[in-house]
């Protein structure tokens, strides 16, 4: 290569359309050649010489051109002008070109940076890369359909990115718009889901009229117990669903299995304890109840061994079964059946104390224990009213009663 020949880098930017402009250049002041809508490229060199030369070349393929002598002014022009193409003498007197490049590529990041040298050390070429992001080199002087294919090459490049930016910013957005949607989506599915569980809950509760409304105490019950072991959200929702949920499979076991008064059979028994698999199977198909779907299959399972379906025991017991299992037995003793009044709170509690450690988790006991008996009582008054006024007024089936306001207006607010 020829001593004292110059170089070109050039990086990435934008674009606009083509056009032409009488061209002039006063030292130190910015020039612009070409439509508003053409493509823009600042030029930075302290020899006007060169300043003219590059501008009428560019100027005649229809860019807009703006020129300055010194890099100073330049820079503060950049954030305003927003050039497609930065163009840069090396050898410059205050602040050389590599070091006004690496300031260019801070302000305006996508603009395509050239720099001009007279340098033939490699060392400065890969500072200029490694500085100014240089996207390719042209040697000085230069070709002109080289030069203008290297801009054109590039300022294209700028436009492809430039687009492709705006498209992952739309694609971002529609996304955006996708996931609300969805969310929205879910939501809808999970009420109705929801409401048609509720039904499905009010139907089993009219069939075994014995336990009628028992699902909807246990689950608020299961809900401030498992308040009271420090258990939060989404665990709190999800063994509320469970202890809500954890009859729902005995929609699959016959009447005459599920109403008998008296005994069952051995073999009407088997049918029976079928149930939690049942309606571990039908939750299955429920998504966002699946969580639940864990405290339906094991709520008949006993600390100390000896439940069913699978004879777990101890904490092989999720938490939510473990807490159903007392606050079920609490319902139990202290609710009206056709063969016995409801006993007294104090009776329930003395038999889940007592039962401690062999059907009930010590853990969960001790959390029982320190909850006020006002605060059951609250619950199951919030229920019963809610079952009164359903009856009462006909307007309010026991399906579609409102959880969040019997939260909102007892204890779990």
């Amino acid at each position: 290569m020829a001593p004292g020949r110059k170089f070109l880098f050039v990086a990435r930017s934008g674009g606009g359309a083509t056009g032409r402009r009488r061209l002039a250049v006063n030292p130190g002041r910015v020039v612009f050649c070409g439509p508003v809508t053409s493509d823009h490229v600042l030029i930075v060199d302290d020899d006007n010489l060169i300043l003219k030369a590059l501008a009428r070349i560019l100027e005649g393929a229809g860019y807009q051109v703006s020129c300055y002598l010194s890099p100073e002014l330049a820079l503060e022009a950049l954030e305003a002008e927003q050039p497609v193409v930065v163009i840069s003498d090396y050898m410059m007197p205050g602040m050389d070109g590599i070091a006004f490049l690496a300031k260019a590529r801070q302000r305006v990041p996508a603009a395509v940076r050239i720099l001009c040298t007279a340098a033939e050390d490699f060392r400065v070429a890969l500072q200029a890369v490694n500085a100014g992001e240089v996207f390719r080199i042209i040697a000085k002087p230069w070709h002109q359909q080289e030069l203008l294919a290297t801009v054109h090459q590039a300022a294209e490049a700028a436009r492809l990115r430039a687009e492709n930016e705006r498209l992952n910013r739309e694609v971002q957005r529609q996304n955006g718009q996708l996931r609300e949607i969805n969310l929205r989506l879910e939501e809808m599915v999970q009420h109705r889901t929801q409401a048609l569980l509720e039904g499905l809950i009010a139907a089993l509760d009219y069939r075994d009229a014995e336990t009628q409304w028992h699902s909807r105490r246990v689950s608020l019950f299961a809900r401030r117990l498992a308040q009271a072991l420090g258990i939060g959200e989404p665990d709190l929702t999800t063994i509320e669903h469970g202890a809500l949920l954890h009859d729902i499979g005995k929609i699959g076991v016959r009447d005459r299995v599920l109403l008998k008064p008296g005994p069952l059979e051995p073999d009407e028994w088997t049918e029976m304890k079928r149930h939690p698999e049942l309606g571990w199977q039908l939750l299955q198909r429920v998504d966002y109840l699946k969580p639940a779907s864990v405290i339906v299959l094991q709520h008949q399972e006993m600390w100390g061994g000896g439940g069913y379906p699978k004879g777990l025991r101890g904490e092989e017991i999720v938490i939510g079964a473990r807490i159903f299992h007392v606050v079920d037995t609490l319902d139990a003793m202290t609710s009206d059946r056709p063969y016995r009044r409801a006993r007294p709170f104090s009776d329930a509690r003395a038999e889940i104390k007592r039962c401690t450690g062999t059907q009930f988790d010590p853990r969960v006991v001790e959390a029982f224990m320190a909850v006020p008996a006002e605060d059951w009582e609250r619950i199951r008054l919030d229920v019963e009213t809610v079952a009164v006024l359903s009856a009462d007024l006909a307007e309010s089936p026991p399906g579609e009663f409102d959880f969040q306001k019997v939260k909102q207006g007892g204890l779990l607010a």
